[in-house]
């Protein structure tokens, strides 16, 4: 996971200070030191580095922090202020115009994965009740506009392409098309070279003279590190961005790219890509990623996940069948299949505050887990899921060979089940013990 490293040696540097009653400047001098060699570890730019460190260093060396109670914890609050300064205080939204359709290009170099995530892009916008349509403008690279018709397919928007015609045709028929069928986002899947050169650039200023788009929207691999930002810093110069989708965060980046893009170029990163799935895109939050690098969590995003994979119609069903205690397995099944829709369980602890990535480094997660409790219920018939009683032993061995395990593993299934409807059913009961039970976990 991108950070990893920076999370845990910052870590290590602000442990040294909270062992500390007061704090000397020589203290807050080598904690910054420290700070300094981690930013440069993870790739960041020199320059932002120094200008950082600079700035922390000055608000943490004052009189209001060395002589305050807890200097540790503000100097600490003091970096992760600045961080969030840095990667731009604030997150920015898609431009959208107020004109329909609104243009969105995208743009970016061979390989960022221009492609694959301009349609999730596309596809967040459509959960947004926008009407987004996919248009292949890139007509060089060997079956780019396949490629975007099967993702187009797969997330359910409509692609328009006119084959190997000119990119700027395209591009202008693409905003006809919009206007016939009632298309609010036209996104502009444009070439990308595996270098930035003239040619390239004549083409995407000729596609925006002729779209004249709300938004251009620079795709970065965050892998490349601070090629990252010199492909940003000479796109910007050369067409003019507005914002940028950062892929490949989830991967094991050093996470340079996202701390010095927009210090280097002023541009913001809006959105990141978090994984290869189709839905694995989230709006850029600049304090929530220093929270997460500070290893404070990020609660708001995991909420975000939470509520995305939330349906309240079951969940109402949910509550009432645990009242009567007529929990099923279908019930645990679709309990699990919204826990994986959240995302990678590490992924997912990680944004609880206190869990740092060096403490998760060391944990074991049978990723396989789920998907063994699974293919367990898929076995049983829908009379058996409903009532868990009739699990004898013959119907229990069945199970275990249809689903490529063993009795044990489908006995110990069966008590998991048991055991949560045995709580879910002491949690809705009406007696003292319920109430006690309920004010120990919610005490207001």
């Amino acid at each position: 996971m991108a950070f990893e490293s920076l999370s845990e040696k910052l870590s290590a540097a602000f442990k040294k200070l909270r062992g500390k009653g007061r704090l000397t400047e020589a203290d807050v001098k080598e904690a910054m030191r420290e700070v300094r060699l981690a930013l440069l570890e993870a790739d960041v730019s020199y320059k932002v580095v120094k200008d950082f460190v600079k700035k922390v260093s000055e608000r943490a060396t004052g009189s209001d922090v060395l002589d305050s109670l807890s200097p540790a914890q503000t100097v600490i609050k003091i970096v992760n202020e600045e961080l969030i300064s840095l990667m731009g205080g604030a997150g920015a939204k898609l431009n959208i115009s107020s004109k329909s359709p609104s243009v969105v290009m995208l743009v970016g170099l061979q390989g960022a994965g221009k492609t694959t995530n301009g349609a999730k892009l596309a596809g967040l916008m459509k959960k947004q009740s926008k009407r987004p349509l996919l248009v292949a403008c890139d007509v060089y690279r060997p079956a780019a506009i396949k490629q975007l018709e099967t993702v187009g397919e797969k997330l359910g928007i409509p692609v328009f392409q006119m084959g190997q015609a000119d990119p700027v045709a395209i591009a202008k028929a693409a905003i006809e098309h919009a206007k016939r069928n009632g298309n609010d986002l036209v996104f502009l899947d444009t070439a990308g070279r595996l270098h930035i050169d003239e040619k390239l650039m004549d083409e995407l200023k000729a596609i925006k003279a002729a779209t004249s788009p709300a938004e251009i929207m620079l795709v970065v691999d965050a892998m490349t590190g601070q090629d990252a930002v010199n492909a940003a810093s000479a796109f910007d110069e050369a067409l003019g961005i507005d914002g940028i989708l950062m892929t490949k965060l989830d991967g094991d980046a050093r996470g340079g790219a996202a701390l010095s893009v927009r210090a280097v170029t002023g541009k913001p990163i809006k959105f990141t890509g978090t994984g290869e799935k189709l839905d694995n895109i989230e709006p850029f939050y600049p304090e929530r990623m220093a929270s997460r690098i500070l290893g404070m969590g990020d609660v708001l995003t995991l909420i975000e996940k939470a509520e995305a994979s939330f349906d309240e119609k079951k969940a109402l069903k949910m509550a009432e069948k645990m009242k009567k205690n007529q929990l099923t397995f279908e019930d645990y099944l679709d309990q699990l299949q919204s826990l994986k829709s959240m995302g990678d369980i590490k992924d997912i602890a990680a944004m609880l505050p206190g869990m740092d990535s060096k403490a998760l480094k060391g944990a074991k997660v049978d990723e396989g887990a789920i998907s063994r409790t699974e293919a367990i219920i898929r076995s049983m018939t829908p009379h058996e899921r409903a009532n868990p009683q009739v699990l004898n032993g013959s119907r229990k061995r069945r199970i275990a060979a249809g689903s490529g395990v063993t009795v044990v593993d489908v006995n110990r299934l069966i008590k998991q089940f048991e055991m949560m409807r045995g709580m879910a059913k002491q949690m809705t009961a009406g007696g003292k013990k319920a109430k006690r039970m309920q004010k120990g976990m919610f005490p207001f």
